[in-house]
This record gives structure tokens, sequence and C-alpha cells, in this order.
């Protein structure tokens, strides 16, 4: 008897192994893993996120529309993990003095502007708002609507004079953070 129910917990643990590493496997594909980086000056960016795509579902909105992402809400800037950007030299992040580190990063979308965060709250699944308390700063960056959708999300860095331009894209949408060296 003692058999058979090891038998069975054994094979209701291999079950659900299997499961999860399927379901994670899955996710991953819907939403790949991207990390950019770029160099100007001594500073040093990198963006560390997840690249859900759009499949023909209206991203940016209002509840009422079905957004996958409405207006108000808690973003992590992607997919899966916790969106995570680094600074290799105190920098300026849109305007507002921030300390060298890697920071969780994080967005609050609006229709005509994008309030980001960034976190010190680091290695957390990021579909869990951050403990905000442990913020370093939020800060307002106006939105622009592309001319073409961006299918997939996506984070591009540029160099720009004095550091850095953080652009994030997805959908019909496009934002900006300068990050200078200071």
């Amino acid at each position: 008897m003692k058999k058979k129910i090891l038998i069975s917990i054994l094979v209701i643990a291999v079950i659900l192994g299997a499961a999860g590493i399927y379901f994670n496997y899955r996710n991953r594909n819907l939403s790949p893993p991207g990390t950019v980086s770029v160099t100007s000056g001594e500073l040093t960016v990198t963006v560390t996120y997840s690249r859900p795509s759009a499949r023909g579902r209206l991203i940016f909105g209002s509840e009422e529309q079905g957004a996958l992402q409405p207006y108000g809400r808690y973003w992590r800037l992607g997919a899966n993990e916790s969106t995570e950007i680094s600074f290799t030299t105190d920098v300026s992040f849109n305007g507002s003095p921030v300390r060298k580190g890697t920071y969780r990063m994080y967005a609050i979308p609006g229709p005509d502007a994008f309030e980001i965060g960034l976190n010190t709250e680091l290695g957390k699944w990021g579909y869990t708002e951050p403990d905000y308390s442990q913020d370093v700063l939020r800060t307002k960056v106006p939105v622009e609507k592309t001319s073409q959708p961006v299918e997939q999300h996506t984070v591009t860095l540029q160099k720009a004079e004095g550091g850095v331009d953080v652009t994030f894209e997805w959908s019909d949408t496009r934002f900006t953070v300068p990050v200078k060296i200071q």
C-alpha cells in the first residue's frame, strides 16, 4: 500500500514538474527575452526585458475598450520577469538624479504620458506590482503615436549628446526617456 502511494506521489510530482516547465517555456516563446546595451562616453546603459507581441490585440487603452494594458494601471514594461535598467555611472533620468546601479523599471500608462518608475526591488516576477516604498523616482514622459504599428515590444538605446536616449515602442505607442551623465 505504501509503495502505491509513493508511486502515485512521484507520478503527480513528475506531471506537475513537466507542466511547469512547459508553461514557462511556452511563455518565453510568446515573449522572448531581450537585452540592449550601449555605451556613450563613461556611461553604459543596459535594459533587460521580455518582448511580447501585439497579435491583433488592443495594447493601450481603457478597461472598457478591453485593452491588454489599461491606462492608469501598473505595467512591467514587457512580460515575464521585471524589466531592469542598469547605469554604470550616476545619471540624470528624465531630469531626475539617479545613482549608478540596477533598477526595476515599470510604467503607469496614460493616453498622453507614461509615468515611469525606478525601484530597488530586483529579481521579482514582473506581474506583481513592486513595493512602491522602494521607488527611487517617478517621472512622466510624453507619448507619441507611431506612424506604423510595432508588433513586438521593442526597446532601443541611442547615443545622445551627454548620454543615451531609451526608447520604448509597442503597438502604436512610443516614448523616450533621456539618460544623461551627471
